[in-house]
Order: structure tokens, then sequence, then C-alpha cells
């Protein structure tokens, strides 16, 4: 059990982690003429080419912004445009107000759209890339990036985006409901991990008050028991890094950093969730790496390994949906902001109250999707009635549960919003 609580704290302090991620790059995009520029001319094509054309542009949409009909919806109606803009600021929400990624929903709430499970993927992919270019201001970090980490990392988060990606268009090849039951079955695990220990945390902080550290700073002060024992082992070439923390600096074999490299490439090609969450915890708890370091490395390296895998595992392949993309990063920039400043006038139990419903919520929307994807594939044998009665308790629970909650956050923003402007808030 140990190892389970362990493995929890290590992926909340990463949720955590690309939440802030994610704000800092939506306060860069939002405070900046220029990045509010560039995003109008993103969108140009979404309303332009999509709104004033659709019709003649229907059957001539390029495969790369999604033009396989057979992968749809890839074509532009009103209705998606909109679905996407209300998908990213419910992300964006959970975001800023939870400090965990919301970016666990986009993927199950898209297919629970119609969407299929891989240009899910490679469309959350492709907006997480988008946000990075615009939002990452890469100069004012470049004192905390360790270039030898950097660039050891990612030769391992390519090989590892790259099996990822290939993986997942093979697997939808042979039979696109297999692969939506992949993609499935991952959020299943993941999500119904989370959701069990993010529930046991909340239940806990109301019967005994307790306050859970994130851990992140703490943890950044020394380093962990496992950062040692990989720094220790010697195994040729060595990298130094770390040199304004400790005297002389810190050393660890490259071969831990190309095999972290490889799993967060790996896991950011098959779930389409840019694989933040898992830098730091794995550079901070695993490796050993200071958290000032890490930031600076892994704000470097979400803009290399979700703009590989977007680009050359997914786009390339007719499997991004540009309207959505677009959509939800526009969500996500308002929703975010919103979330952010909902944090000052909510008390902590009950923020991880919503997280733990919120992410309960997607657990439940992905294992009720799971039986008729196993009835489709030959595995099970179920009636159609409790098919359709299963998937509509996953989907009209999922949508109740996330609409709930933003009409929460909205209500305590204008509710609070004076309180909010005259700045008395502690």
């Amino acid at each position: 059990m140990k190892f389970f609580r362990d493995l929890n704290q290590f992926m909340v302090a990463g949720a955590h982690a690309h939440a802030r991620w994610e704000l800092e790059m939506s306060n860069n995009i939002l405070r900046s003429r220029k990045r509010l520029l560039v995003l109008g001319l993103l969108l140009i094509p979404v309303f332009l080419g999509g709104y004033a054309f659709a019709d003649a542009l229907s059957q001539a949409v390029p495969d790369f912004i999604g033009g396989k009909q057979a992968y749809g919806p890839s074509h532009y109606t009103n209705l998606i445009f909109g679905a996407s803009v209300l998908v990213g600021v419910c992300a964006g929400l959970i975001t800023g107000c939870i400090g965990a990624g919301g970016g666990f929903i986009i993927a199950p709430a898209l297919m629970s759209a119609g969407v299929k499970g891989i240009l899910a993927v490679g469309t959350d992919l492709f907006h997480i890339f988008a946000k990075a270019i615009m939002g990452s201001v890469l100069h004012r970090k470049m004192g905390n990036i360790s270039v030898s980490l950097a660039v050891t990392f990612l030769i391992g988060a390519i090989v590892g985006s790259t099996t990822g990606g290939y993986l997942n268009r093979k697997i939808y090849d042979a039979n696109p409901v297999l692969s939506d039951m992949f993609i499935t079955a991952i959020y299943v695990i993941i999500l119904g991990f989370l959701a069990f220990y993010a529930m046991s945390d909340y239940l806990k902080s109301r019967s005994k008050k307790v306050v859970v550290e994130e851990g992140a700073s703490k943890i950044a002060e020394e380093i962990p028991a496992m950062g040692k024992r990989l720094q220790s082992v010697n195994i040729p070439p060595m990298l130094t890094f770390d040199e304004s923390v400790t005297p002389g600096g810190r050393r660890i074999s490259a071969i831990f950093l190309v095999i972290s490299g490889f799993i967060v490439g790996l896991a950011a090609a098959i779930m389409g969730v840019g694989g933040g969450f898992l830098t730091f915890p794995m550079f901070v708890y695993g490796l050993g790496v200071s958290s000032m370091t890490t930031v600076g490395t892994d704000i470097f390296q979400i803009v290399f390994t979700a703009g590989y895998a977007a680009i050359t595992q997914y786009a390339i392949y007719g499997f991004i949906f540009y309207t959505l993309a677009m959509g939800m990063l526009l969500g996500s920039l308002i929703g975010i902001q919103i979330g952010s400043i909902v944090t000052k006038v909510v008390p902590g139990t009950t923020i991880r109250g919503f997280y733990a419903v919120t992410v309960t919520a997607g657990f439940l929307n992905r294992v009720c999707a799971l039986p008729e994807k196993l009835m489709k594939m030959g595995y099970v044998t179920l009636s159609k009635d409790f098919i359709k009665i299963v998937d509509l308790i996953g989907n009209v629970g999922f949508f109740v549960i996330i609409t709930a909650f933003a009409a929460w956050v909205f209500y305590c923003f204008f509710t609070n919003l004076s309180v909010l402007k005259s700045g008395e808030v502690h």
C-alpha cells in the first residue's frame, strides 16, 4: 500500500506542477498584445475558412487539419466549435481552481461527444503545443534550464513519442474500436487510481481537518531516497547539473534521463496530455533534480515533446481536428483565469473535494464506455438495453458533474466579485 500512496503523491505533485505551467502559459498569452495577435491569426481559419466557406471546404479540408471524414467529426459546425470552447472552459476551470491538470477530462469529453479516441488524443496534443509555443517565454527560464539534462531527456522523449504515436496509429488501422478501447482502458486505470486516492484524501481532510502538503517545495530541499540511489550509479556518460544549488553540482547517468524521457514521451503520445504531469515528479522525486531546474527544464521539454508528437505522429496522418483544438485553447485561457481567482474565496477542503469529484466523473465516464467496446470486440456478450443504460449513465453523469462544477465556480466568482475587486481576500 505504501507504494501506491507514494505513487499517488507522485502523480498529484505532477498534476499541480502541470497546472502551474498551464496558468503561466495563460498569463503569458493574455498579457501580451503580440501573443493575442497570434491567437487571433490562428482563429482566422476557424471563423473565415470554416464558417464563411464551410460548404465549399467540407470536402477539401487538408488531412493535417482533420480532413479525413471517416475520423469525424472533422468538419466545421457552430455547435462543434461552441462545444470545444465549453470543454476548454471546463478544463481551464478545473486547472485554475483545483490546481490539478484539467486535461484529464478533455479526451473523455471529446470521446463522449463522438470523437474517435485517436483524434481526441491528437487534437489535445496539438492544443497543448499551440498553448506552449505561444505562451512559453524560454529566455526568462534559460538560467534555470540544464541544457545537458534537457537535450538528453528529449532524446528519450522523441523515441517515446514516436513509439506511442506509432502504437496508437497501428491499433487504429487494425481496428478503430480496439483503438478506442485501448485509450479508454488507459484512462480507466489512471483516473480510477487518482479518483480513489483523491476521494480518500478529501474524506480524511473533512473528518480530521488534515492539511495535506503538496510536497514539491520540501522535497526539492533535499534529494529523495530514489534520487540518491540513482545519482550514486556511475554509468557513463555522467551529466552535471544544479551547480547553482549545490557546490560542484550533482551528477547522474544520462541513461536515466533517456529512460525518463521515453516514459514521458510514450505517455504524452498515447494519452494526449503533454507529459508535463509526469516530468516534474519524475525529476524531483526520481532523479533528485532541484525544483528550480526542473521547472525551467519542464517548460522547455513540453514545447518540443508536445510539438513533435502532435505534428509528426498525428497531424501529418490526419488525426488533428483544428477547429476543436482552437476552441479548447480559447476556452481554457478564459477558464483558468476565473478558476485561479476563485481559489482566493473558497476553502481548501472544498477545492480538494471538487478535485475528487471531477476526477471521479472522468473515471465514471470512461468505465461506463468500456462495456460497449468490449462487446463490439467480441470479448463479452451483453444486451443492447444494458449497454445503452450504462453508456447513458456514464455520459449524463459526467456532463452533469462537470456542468455543476462549472456553475459552482462561476457562482463563487460572481457572488464574490466585489470582494475580489476590493482586494480584501486573505
